[in-house]
């Protein structure tokens, strides 16, 4: 083998790691939520500017990895995942959305019920329709502090699959897997204010106090470029 044929081979042979280990640093990144690159992420719209912020893209970036986003089984995070997930209190976490109070919808519920009732699916196909361009449909389900942790723990999960069940049902959109991410925070993590009372709730002609609130799934799509 000539001098040069021999260096074509070595430079060959060296390329096939190279390129391997590039390929499972990609892989590594992806699995560890990074961030993609501009060029790989839709575009978000101008409201970016106006609720965007660091702390909420972090929430949005570990919630996509850690709650359904990616993988296609066991999707969801309950209330003793939650603040590892999202790394701040509930007061702090609640104030992260409130630049989206025109967009979220609350979807309440009766006592130690989860059935969507017609305001419900009402304010769930609105909010749904409400995308802008957007990536991440968040489902933040709640209970109220009556009753056992663990019950209410089973409350919310149960309040946070009837959103995603009634999108799949009402859509039937193959890429919903990927777009909707859950959180059942049950009583124990992010409680809402009687503020939360004045936003677009599906009983707005009913009754609203710090109970009636936290029977509910908190919904918007988010759409902040991660």
């Amino acid at each position: 083998m000539s001098w040069a044929a021999h260096s074509i081979a070595i430079a060959a042979g060296l390329s096939v790691p190279a390129f391997l280990i590039s390929g499972w640093l990609a892989e590594a990144r992806a699995n560890l939520g990074e961030p993609r690159s501009a060029a790989a992420v839709a575009v978000a719209s101008a409201a970016e500017a106006e609720y965007c912020t660091p702390e909420l893209k972090k929430i949005v970036r570990r919630v996509a990895g850690a709650c359904g986003l990616i993988q296609q089984e066991g999707r969801g995070c309950q209330p003793a995942d939650a603040a590892k997930v999202v790394s701040l209190d509930g007061d702090d976490f609640n104030a992260l959305f409130m630049p989206l109070s025109d967009r979220v919808r609350i979807v309440e519920y009766d006592v130690n019920e989860a059935n969507i009732d017609d305001p419900a699916a009402e304010a769930i196909e609105s909010a749904w329709a409400d995308r802008r361009g957007a990536s991440f449909f968040f489902v933040v389900a709640r209970a109220s502090p009556d009753g056992k942790a663990e019950t209410n723990r089973a409350l919310s999960e149960a309040r946070a699959k009837a959103v995603m069940g009634h999108l799949r049902h009402r859509f039937q959109d193959p890429d919903i897997e990927r777009q909707v991410g859950l959180l059942w925070l049950g009583e124990e993590f992010a409680q809402l204010p009687e503020d939360f009372c004045d936003w677009s709730r599906s009983r707005v002609d009913q009754p609203c106090d710090a109970k009636t609130i936290n029977r509910s799934a908190f919904i918007a799509w988010i759409d902040c470029s991660i």
